[in-house]
């Protein structure tokens, strides 16, 4: 029989029912994080793809949204931007999004500027407190360096956008190491069934059901479940060679020496068993992620955060135990359900001990008390995968490095699929202050960053679309490509899944998208 195992959102019942979809994907303690973030919109030129990414952070619950627009309503701005109509003429921008944005949902505030001289755009940023800020281009020069300086004297997190015609792109600007916990692997991947190393009650509860395994009928030999059985099986083993299977050779073999222990083809439990060996005996060991985490020495007040105190007491259960904490989980597997049950109190309740022993050597930080031991339980759970990502370091970006590396999948001679958007990215970036320019002018500042890339045909190509598209917008790139960043954004707020390195490029034309580290 299947058994599956639940979890529960600790949040209203309303509210529950209201987001039951996303909340399987983050969890409670995904949307709260979600619901406590106050985002910035700086929004310039034809404004839809900033406006579309707002959409899809209002949709499931963003605490709260500001837009930054100078701009008023003209004919153009009703053929690519959903959230304006025919009343909203002559009226700004910002004002019009946010009313109708709020509509979508009623319990996330909204909040409009629309003034973007320096003073009162540098005035207004030193006011107010974000937790995330995301801008446009084309943009001004000037206002770009406002933002950059302030998201990086405030520590915060930086989306840039460009949307023109078939092609857009985003890039993502951390300005610290991000920790990630719960990055969701796969079920499987998370598996830790300890089997060369078992506690006590696991060990004598596999034993007493393989006991009398010679004697068994046919049915309880059938149903035990496969953890007793390769526990049963290494003890044999370990008696005839001394040693337990790791070598891979040693595994084939513990396979044949498991299947010789079935009393007929199609034991299901047994052929569970033998399909398990090489993903579960193994010598524990530390992921290259977590490894990473420990060796990390974050910096004053980084180090007083609840990740890194968190982090230091895994650190020391993994010196005392040699392995990290249990995460309790146990999966599917042919049992009686009163066994299966049992076996899987076991596995949770070594997991419970493992989560106090932790929480026990926290006590000795002095910012002890910041910690909750749900924060500590999520760890401990997820502590093999969680990833550290690193901000980019512009000043080590060495682009035209990157353009021959990438743009090599242009040579048709070397039949390298598919090309590279790289080029889309350089006509792109070529437009950041200017809302329209003619292909001479895109050409010409590409050959002065990258002087390769420029004779390229595809970069003329497309640096001719672009400027074809004068700077506007088609509502269905900015919507799919505000879609992605508002993925990003969540992801980033929730600290949950992996977030992109750095820059995603998309081609509508070709339908294609590429991460590219710029």
């Amino acid at each position: 029989m299947d058994h599956q195992n639940c979890q529960t959102a600790s949040v209203p019942i309303a509210k529950e029912q209201k987001y039951d979809r996303q909340l399987r994907l983050w969890a409670a303690h995904g949307q709260q994080a979600l619901e406590e973030a106050e985002i910035l919109l700086i929004n310039t030129g034809s404004g839809t793809v900033g406006v579309e990414t707002l959409k899809n952070l209002v949709l499931p619950g963003v605490g709260k949204f500001t837009i930054i627009d100078d701009a008023k309503v003209c004919d153009a701005d009703l053929g690519v931007n959903f959230f304006l109509d025919k009343n909203s003429l002559g009226s700004y921008r910002a004002e019009c999004c946010v009313r109708h944005l709020q509509e979508l949902n009623p319990e996330v505030k909204g909040d409009f500027h629309s003034v973007l001289d320096v003073r009162s755009f540098k005035s207004y940023l030193e006011n107010r407190s974000f937790s995330f800020v995301l801008h446009t281009f084309p943009i001004r020069p000037d206002l770009l360096a406002i933002v950059e300086k302030h998201v990086a004297s405030y520590k915060i997190p930086l989306i840039s956008i460009h949307s023109v015609g078939f092609y857009s792109y985003f890039k993502i600007k951390l300005p610290t190491v991000l920790p990630i916990v719960d990055t969701h692997p796969e079920f499987e991947a998370t598996t830790d069934l300890r089997l060369l190393n078992p506690w006590k009650e696991l060990s004598e509860y596999s034993a007493s059901l393989t006991k009398e395994i010679k004697t068994l009928s046919a049915h309880e030999h059938g149903h035990i479940p496969y953890v007793a059985l390769l526990l049963h099986f290494l003890d044999e083993w370990k008696k005839i060679h001394g040693t337990v299977p790791l070598k891979y050779a040693e595994k084939k073999a513990f396979k044949e020496f498991v299947a010789a222990g079935a009393r007929e083809v199609g034991e299901e439990n047994f052929e569970e068993a033998i399909a398990a060996i090489m993903k579960t005996i193994k010598s524990p060991s530390l992921s290259s992620s977590i490894r990473e985490v420990f060796e990390h020495l974050p910096q004053d007040p980084e180090s007083n955060l609840s990740f890194w105190i968190i982090a230091d007491a895994i650190k020391q259960f993994y010196a005392r135990h040699k392995v990290l904490p249990l995460p309790g989980s146990l999966p599917d597997m042919k049992a009686e359900s009163t066994v299966y049950v049992k076996l899987q109190n076991i596995y949770k309740a070594k997991s419970r001990q493992d989560v106090a022993e932790v929480l026990e050597l926290i006590q000795n930080h002095p910012s002890y008390k910041i910690v909750s031991k749900t924060d500590v339980e999520d760890f401990c759970k997820n502590a093999a995968f969680v990833k550290l990502i690193h901000p980019s370091d512009d000043t080590k970006l060495d682009i035209k490095a990157i353009v021959e590396k990438e743009l090599i999948n242009d040579d048709p001679s070397l039949d390298l699929q598919p090309p590279s958007l790289l080029p889309i990215y350089l006509a792109l970036k070529a437009t950041s202050h200017v809302s329209a320019a003619s292909s001479t002018d895109i050409l010409a500042i590409i050959e002065e960053n990258t002087p390769k890339a420029a004779a390229l045909k595809r970069v003329r190509s497309i640096s001719e679309e672009v400027a074809r598209a004068r700077g506007g917008e088609l509502h269905n790139i900015s919507a799919f490509t505000g879609g992605m960043v508002a993925q990003e954004v969540i992801k980033i707020i929730t600290r949950q899944y992996i977030p992109i390195d750095n820059t995603c490029i998309f081609d509508g034309i070709t339908s294609r998208i590429q991460v590219i580290n710029l």
